[in-house]
């Protein structure tokens, strides 16, 4: 598209992520004139490397299946979850509406979602859990779907990969592990890697996407199918308020200045916050200096949309008790001379795993969703330390399951030990000696953990006792998932230190997507989805998909608002709450 100086269209979304494309999308299959602009080179953002898991409760999927909610407890466990962070309003909304976009999208777009019988909420035994029915995960897609438009998505977070490839499933990644001990497993990786391999000699890139990538690229399907512009490495500068409304916003395109008017909406979906090293500073207690925070994010998402936002008088709320959902990560340099960023959701739950702190004790439950587990570290953590932990583990252990990115047997970890990742030791004592923690406390707790483990037992943190722990070990372990001694050397270590997986503290909005003011009045023409919107969790992770389930249903919510505004007679644009949003297939 050629270079303009001036821009016009009904709607602009700034982002490209879930949350902006499924606003674009909702707003653009009802007649609107749509533009979605994206920072980066490439588009899908934070989507486009995640686990592309939506927890959205009561959905048509989960009723096809069997799984009737109790009437309530979807609420019942949000405001368990947020607890004086609770925004009924909004919940209300997104469980509203939550299985309508889910209709919506699987029925009159390329998105699908697969939902499997069994993923447990994080916190399924608390009033209004449930064992099942709310996780979904988007259904591979093939990539060639996207045409020209394929070597515009952003790929995958490397360290995520096998051989570049991203693995789908949980049954995907069993068959991974399992492929030295199954039949069935190994011909089904053969096959699986003989397509990718044969897919990176013809595209370039492996094109049976899956997870957070399948998520982008079905949505940038659809967007593209509705005839929707897409730009690449626009960057949104400033916002435009005249007449007391938002009314546009200025872009710096390929190095010229574009003005942008947007008669209905301006849409903030630029991805949270981070990599703003000030805001860090501000809202993550861990990172004095904004320094202390190692993020697997997109570097392009440094807050763009809250600070533009502030300047025209929006709020960022800063009460939550947890202003980012936290990961545990470990850092290795890449073969390029780059440092990746591994976020460990899965290993540590597996049997033969512990973390301890620098005194060599353990400190949580390490099979806890991976916000708890941050949480425990960050309360266990002696003030003034560095805070750290390391996973222990065996040469069994390590070679059945992996460890971060070092991948189970047959694949080699002579370089993650050759580059520092790994640490291994031939006894505990020498390992202790070699990370730096206590000898006599890394001793003394894998003695002590042994002792109970080898009964499939850890009265010390119950490791194993909760849905979540267990859905995460491994299912053919007993009599413990999640519980196994640690006694043949050699033995290894791995460094964590804290990440998140996206912001929570975002832009104060009403149920209708709108950003609100500093006397909580909508600013006119202003909307804010995903992680610029301040998020309804309050600043707790309920369950796999948290972030992306709410970002695909206040995208239909904000989308279906911005044209209910458009079309209702004597309605000034961007003024009306949602009230009769419908979407009837």
């Amino acid at each position: 598209m050629p270079q303009e100086s001036e821009y016009q269209c009904d709607v602009l979304v700034i982002g490209s992520g879930a949350s902006g494309m499924s606003t674009a999308i909702t707003a653009a299959s009802k007649g609107l004139k749509v533009l979605v602009i994206e920072k980066a080179l490439k588009f899908g953002g934070s989507t486009a490397r995640s686990g592309g898991w939506l927890w959205i409760p009561n959905t048509s999927l989960a009723k096809v299946q069997g799984i009737h909610e109790p009437e309530g407890a979807a609420r019942t466990y949000l405001a368990h979850e947020a607890g004086d962070s609770f925004d009924p309003d909004r919940v209300d909304a997104f469980i509203k509406y939550g299985p309508e976009a889910v209709d919506f999208f699987t029925t009159k777009t390329a998105v699908r979602f697969d939902m499997p019988l069994v993923f447990p909420d994080y916190h399924a035994e608390a009033p209004g859990g449930r064992q099942g029915g709310r996780s979904m995960v988007t259904r591979p897609f093939d990539g060639r779907e996207l045409g020209k438009h394929i070597g515009d998505l952003a790929p995958a977070l490397p360290e995520l990969t096998v051989f570049g490839m991203m693995l789908g499933s949980g049954k995907e990644i069993v068959h991974f592990m399992r492929v030295t001990k199954s039949v069935k497993s190994a011909w089904y990786v053969t096959k699986r890697l003989s397509k990718h391999f044969a897919d990176v000699m013809k595209f370039g890139r492996g094109m049976t996407l899956t997870n957070g990538n399948a998520l982008s690229g079905r949505l940038a399907k659809s967007l593209f199918d509705l005839n929707v512009p897409l730009w690449l490495n626009t960057k949104a500068t400033s916002l435009t308020f005249e007449g007391g409304r938002v009314s546009g916003a200025t872009l710096m395109r390929e190095g010229r200045a574009v003005r942008v008017t947007a008669s209905c909406a301006v849409v903030l979906a630029s991805g949270g916050f981070p990599y703003d090293i000030e805001r860090r500073k501000q809202l993550f207690p861990h990172a004095p200096t904004g320094m202390e925070h190692f993020s697997p994010s997109p570097t392009g998402n440094t807050g763009d949309g809250l600070r533009m936002a502030e300047a025209v008088g929006a709020q960022v709320a800063k009460t939550l008790p947890n202003a980012a959902a936290w990961v545990p990560v470990s850092t290795l340099k890449r073969k390029d001379g780059t440092t990746g960023i591994m976020p460990h959701f899965i290993d540590r739950a597996k049997p033969g795993v512990i973390a301890v702190l620098k005194d060599g004790r353990r400190f949580t439950n390490e099979g806890n969703s991976y916000h708890d587990f941050v949480q425990a570290l960050v309360a266990a953590s002696k003030p003034g330390e560095e805070i750290s932990a390391h996973l222990i583990c065996d040469h069994k252990t390590l070679r059945t399951y992996g460890l971060g990115s070092a991948a189970p047997f047959p694949m080699p970890i002579g370089r993650y030990l050759r580059i520092g990742y790994l640490t291994r030791g031939k006894t505990v004592e020498e390992l202790a000696r070699l990370i730096g923690v206590s000898v006599d406390g890394l001793r003394k707790t894998v003695a002590a953990f042994n002792e109970e483990a080898k009964l499939g037992r850890d009265p010390e943190f119950g490791k194993g006792s909760q849905a979540y722990n267990r859905y995460q070990g491994d299912a053919l372990h007993g009599p413990n998932p999640c519980v196994a001694p640690i006694e043949r050397g050699p033995f290894y270590a791995l460094k964590l230190r804290i990440g998140d997986i996206g912001t929570f503290a975002g832009l104060k909005a009403d149920a209708s997507c709108r950003v609100l003011d500093g006397e909580s009045a909508p600013i006119p023409g202003l909307f804010a989805v995903g992680n610029d919107a301040c998020s309804i969790m309050g600043g707790n992770y309920p369950g796999a998909g948290i972030t992306l389930g709410p970002a695909l249903t206040f995208g239909f919510i904000a989308g279906s608002a911005i044209v209910e505004s458009k079309v209702g007679a004597g309605s000034s644009v961007g003024s009306t709450p949602v009230g009769s949003l419908a979407y009837h297939p």
